[in-house]
């Protein structure tokens, strides 16, 4: 019986103790897309983590909440980059996935909060990994958008749009001068260009002003 209660009270410090060792973190997202309390943090394919909650700030933006197990806390660095995807394992499920885009760095201190990354952001990165099929991806993504354009709500899609080419100015802030070089010269004339076929698609619908908030950000894009 001693040995029962001794056990009942040692049990909660254990527990502390494993929870301590393991990585907290905020990310802050401009939107959530449907993630929820217990989805997973996925790395390389791997379950490393969990969503513990999330918030809405009076700012406008989301703060989620998520552990990362102890085994992979050293994963975490200032070159790691956190996206909102769907779970891969539960296509009903949203998950935060974590890649890094350079190795090493200084690893994230607990309870830190870092900038949340966006679909732009994912092939931000594959343009790096591989020019060409990056280039591609987005000329799909553009071309889709367009062809759905006729049905498409007259605010939403183009707000995600438009936070989509925020994000690649973030991205490009974040980068060094080389990557921003290559940015401008490789991405941008392609981006203008798919901008110039919406443009048109738009003119036949007679939504032209839907493109003007996508215009400041994109020179706001070719400022930087």
């Amino acid at each position: 019986m001693r040995k029962r209660i001794l056990i009942f009270l040692i049990l909660p410090f254990v527990l502390l103790a494993c929870k301590e060792n393991s990585l907290n973190l905020k990310i802050r997202f401009n939107q959530v897309q449907g993630l929820k309390h217990g989805n997973r943090v996925i790395f390389e394919q791997n379950h490393i983590g969990t969503v513990k909650s999330l918030f809405y700030s009076d700012q406008g933006f989301f703060l989620v909440d998520i552990t990362i197990k102890k085994e992979f806390a050293d994963t975490a660095t200032e070159y790691s980059r956190f996206f909102i995807i769907t779970d891969f394992q539960n296509q009903e499920n949203k998950a935060v996935e974590m890649i890094q885009i350079l190795s090493e760095g200084t690893l994230l201190q607990n309870y830190a909060t870092v900038e949340g990354s966006t679909e732009t952001s994912i092939l931000f990165h594959k343009l790096f990994g591989g020019m060409e099929n990056g280039l591609k991806d987005l000329e799909k993504q553009f071309e889709q958008f367009s062809k759905d354009l006729k049905s498409i709500p007259e605010t939403e899609e183009f707000k995600k749009l438009e936070n989509e080419l925020k994000g690649l100015a973030e991205e490009m802030k974040r980068s060094g001068e080389a990557v921003r070089q290559k940015i401008k010269e490789e991405l941008l004339p392609q981006l203008k260009k798919e901008m110039e076929e919406l443009r048109k698609r738009l003119h036949e619908f007679g939504r032209e002003d839907d493109m003007k908030p996508l215009e400041i950000e994109m020179e706001k894009i070719q400022k930087i």
